[in-house]
């Protein structure tokens, strides 16, 4: 039985946790115990992704130490990223398209693991949210417990600002709609989480403005949107947009397949969704705090291959804004 306390797991994931706690004990058994139910917080099931809280019980069965492997596992490798903000309290970065935001599920080591690599006098870093493998863009750590507590609390009150670039399949209207409908997770029979627009599902809000039309000989209408989001519910974004008609290109779980093998052989290869800009208040102060990654080079490569339809008017492009010291 582990007792999570305020300086010791309140506010982490639990995955994170027992990585942590687990060393000896291979990643992918500690996945497998805790989607079979074996793992218990409070006496109940739960999932990787549960955030802990300070008092809670976090039960384990027996657990196998890690075998000697056949071939040696190397170290995290140091990571340096594009660092878009840094103090005392944070870490930002620019996170690139293709790098998991942590290890686990066949992921040896993922960016946090590598940025504590790089930073070994650090005594504490942990994410404060996710982005997916597939997605760029900014990526905030904490050097703070209580920075983090601090910043989970602004994610539940949705007090922060989240604005996305993506380009999607289709002619989107260069205007804003509101996309609402409730997001359920599921597991396929193969045990991969998906999501599904679902009534009985959780609440999710994404505001979608037109920010270009682009017309790629030989693969036909793409419009770049911009999307702000109040929810940050897991896959939400490609959800929304799939469920609209609207897939984003080169979404390999809910895009147009056909469309993706198409924009691969002209070379754009990644999955079109860009964490442009974080708003928040500094965990330490208060202070209003705008960070911004700037737009990836294949974005602004496929915008050059289908830019021949003029752009929204002025006034629906996003604002630039400043990010602090570095």
């Amino acid at each position: 039985m582990l007792l999570v306390d305020a300086d010791h797991g309140a506010g982490q994931r639990l995955d994170n946790f027992l990585l942590r706690h687990c060393r000896d004990v291979p990643k992918s058994h500690l996945y497998r115990v805790i989607r079979s139910g074996e793992v218990r917080v409070n006496g109940a099931r739960c999932r990787p992704d549960d955030r802990l809280s300070e008092g809670d019980r976090v039960r384990l069965p027996p657990l196998r130490g890690a075998a000697a492997p056949a071939v040696a596992v190397a170290p995290a490798a140091p990571l340096e990223l594009p660092v878009l903000y840094q103090d005392e309290h944070l870490l930002v970065v620019d996170k690139p398209a293709g790098l998991a935001v942590h290890g686990g599920s066949g992921i040896a080591h993922g960016a946090i693991e590598r940025l504590r690599a790089a930073a070994p006098e650090t005594a504490f870093l942990e994410l404060a949210h996710r982005l997916d493998r597939e997605t760029s863009g900014v990526l905030v750590a904490c050097r703070r417990r209580q920075a983090l507590l601090r910043l989970h609390d602004q994610w539940r009150e949705r007090q922060t600002g989240k604005t996305y670039l993506a380009v999607v399949a289709g002619r989107w209207p260069l205007r804003t709609k509101t996309l609402d409908q409730p997001l359920q997770r599921y597991l396929t029979a193969a045990g991969e989480r998906r999501v599904a627009v679902d009534a009985a599902g959780q609440s999710a809000l994404s505001r979608v403005t037109g920010l270009r039309h682009l017309d790629l000989p030989g693969v036909g209408m793409l419009t770049l949107v911009r999307v702000e989001i109040e929810t940050g519910r897991t896959h939400q974004i490609r959800v929304h947009l799939a469920h609209a008609g609207f897939p984003i290109a080169g979404d390999d779980k809910y895009g147009d397949f056909a469309l993706n093998r198409e924009l691969a052989r002209r070379g754009h290869r990644r999955m079109f969704l860009h964490a442009a800009r974080l708003g928040l208040r500094h965990p330490a102060d208060g202070r209003p705090l705008v960070i911004e990654a700037p737009t990836p080079p294949a974005f602004e490569a496929l915008i050059a291959a289908g830019a021949t339809m003029p752009a929204a008017p002025a006034g629906a492009a996003p604002q630039a804004a400043s990010a602090g010291r570095r």
